[in-house]
C-alpha cells in the first residue's frame, strides 16, 4: 500500500469512528436509545468489513450503560 493510500484508509477510519463516537455521545445525553438509534449506530459501524477498535469502544459504552442502568431502550 503507498503512503498515499495508507493516509486516505486512515482518514476514512477516523471519519467512521468519530460518526460512531458522535452517535453514541448522543444517545448517551439523551439517556435512551430506540430501535431507530441502534440501526443508525450499527449501519454506520458494520457497513464495512472490519470494526476498528476505536469502534468497538464506542459500542462498549453502549453497553456499559445499559447494563448499569444509565440507558433505557425505548420504542422497541
Amino acid at each position: 500500500m503507498s503512503r498515499n493510500q495508507s493516509y486516505i484508509y486512515s482518514n476514512v477510519q477516523d471519519q467512521s469512528e468519530m460518526s460512531a463516537k458522535q452517535i453514541v455521545d448522543r444517545i448517551l445525553r439523551s439517556g435512551k436509545m430506540s430501535r431507530q438509534d441502534h440501526t443508525l449506530l450499527t449501519s454506520t459501524v458494520f457497513n464495512k468489513r472490519d470494526v476498528h477498535e476505536g469502534e468497538r469502544r464506542q459500542i462498549n459504552r453502549v453497553f456499559n450503560h445499559i447494563q448499569t442502568g444509565q440507558l433505557k431502550l425505548v420504542n422497541w
